[in-house]
């Protein structure tokens, strides 16, 4: 037999499929079995969003996961909305130095002042947009206003990043908005349904194209 030639990636993440849970559901592998994060994969990850404000929050909370992993930003999601007013644009354009400081002391959230200060420009970058032509409608049109049906088998099929998400992440710099880059836009785009990248042998998948409307 012939010896498998060496995987020109060697850092490509490795091939899983979906995996059959305790409750008869195959996943996605990467929730695991934590109650908080299974919930997560199943109600949210992958469902259109077309809410402007929603859009805002999951953008500013990716960027706070540069680094991280996004179940450490799950588990401080609810100190993160007490501490950024809901995540209410215009309270958090008009933060000051004041405020900043008690975000730095405060152990609910992810005390990154750089993450901090990049909230409060991308606050102000999304009021112009929100006052030109609507968030959503702005993130939407990047895919046509349409999620994109994706049809990966395994996760190391899966890109960390896209000709698409670059383009959405340089025009969201341009526009003023920090921690921003490819791979954070694309994992915000998986989150929020502008793809659909649940495996095909997951439960969800189905259900996410259905959302995206019949002809999908």
């Amino acid at each position: 037999m012939a010896k498998p030639a060496p995987d020109p990636q060697p850092d490509r993440p490795p091939e899983r499929g979906a995996r059959m849970h305790a409750d008869g559901l195959a996943r996605c592998p990467w929730p695991g079995t934590d109650a908080l994060y299974v919930a997560y994969h199943d109600d949210e990850w992958g469902v259109p969003e077309y809410q402007s404000r929603a859009l805002f929050e999951k953008l500013i909370l990716d960027g706070f996961q540069a680094g991280l992993s996004w179940i450490t930003i799950l588990r401080k999601r609810p100190g993160f909305r007490a501490a950024f007013d809901g995540f209410d644009p215009q309270k958090i354009a008009r933060y000051d130095a004041a405020k900043l400081e008690r975000l730095m002391a405060d152990p609910a959230i992810v005390r990154n002042r750089a993450k901090i200060a990049a909230t409060v420009t991308s606050a102000r970058a999304y009021l112009d947009i929100e006052a030109k032509m609507g968030f959503s409608t702005y993130i939407w049109q990047f895919v046509d206003g349409r999620p994109i049906q994706n049809r990966f088998a395994a996760t190391g099929e899966i890109p960390a990043h896209t000709p698409l998400s670059q383009a959405l992440a340089k025009d969201l710099r341009t526009r003023g908005f920090n921690f921003c880059g490819p791979t954070i836009v694309y994992a915000f785009m998986q989150a929020c349904g502008l793809v659909n990248d649940h495996l095909t042998g997951c439960h969800r998948h189905q259900p996410c194209r259905t959302h995206a409307g019949p002809a999908a």
